[in-house]
């Protein structure tokens, strides 16, 4: 018996700590602070997660596989770079973005001013209508390390559809 396929559904969460001298960037925005994401590739922990809801979604591991830490063609790479390739991979396994929703998680800095950029950004990088794409932020009212603002997490969820009406992707 073959399992109809014809929405996958896919979770992804990402964490990075904040350091001095980085850049602060999430969902492709450069966020203006003293302290940046640290990581191997620019740290975007909103465009991490969400690569790894999609990649979960369809049944091939996480960016880690994909896109090693240690491999040095990532290095300060441009997460956006990376989230176009889960793309073109969801795509050539049959697959469309019905839709993404997130939740980014950070005390400091605020991030209700940037959270449109962030959306249309997320969107017109994953080849989307902004419509498609739900970017929300929440504190953690002191707790944890986003509390302590040592870090900041991302959660995300992608709904995938069978292209083309195809219920065997």
């Amino acid at each position: 018996m073959t399992f109809p396929a014809r929405h996958r559904v896919g979770v992804g969460y990402d964490a990075h700590r904040l350091v001095a001298g980085r850049r602060l960037v999430l969902g492709g925005v450069v966020i203006p602070h003293p302290t940046g994401l640290l990581g191997h590739s620019d740290a975007d922990a909103l465009t991490h997660a969400v690569m790894d809801a999609m990649l979960g979604a369809a049944g091939l591991g996480d960016i880690g596989r994909h896109f090693p830490p240690g491999d040095p063609r990532y290095k300060d790479i441009s997460s956006a770079l990376l989230l176009r390739k889960v793309v073109e991979t969801i795509g050539s396994r049959g697959y469309a973005i019905g839709n993404m929703d997130a939740t980014v998680l950070a005390d400091e800095p605020r991030l209700e001013a940037y959270l449109d950029l962030m959306r249309q950004n997320l969107a017109e990088t994953m080849g989307v209508a902004t419509e498609q794409v739900g970017v929300k932020a929440t504190t953690s009212e002191g707790m944890g390390f986003v509390g302590r603002r040592e870090g900041i997490a991302a959660i995300a969820v992608v709904v995938l559809v069978a292209a083309g009406g195809r219920d065997d992707a």
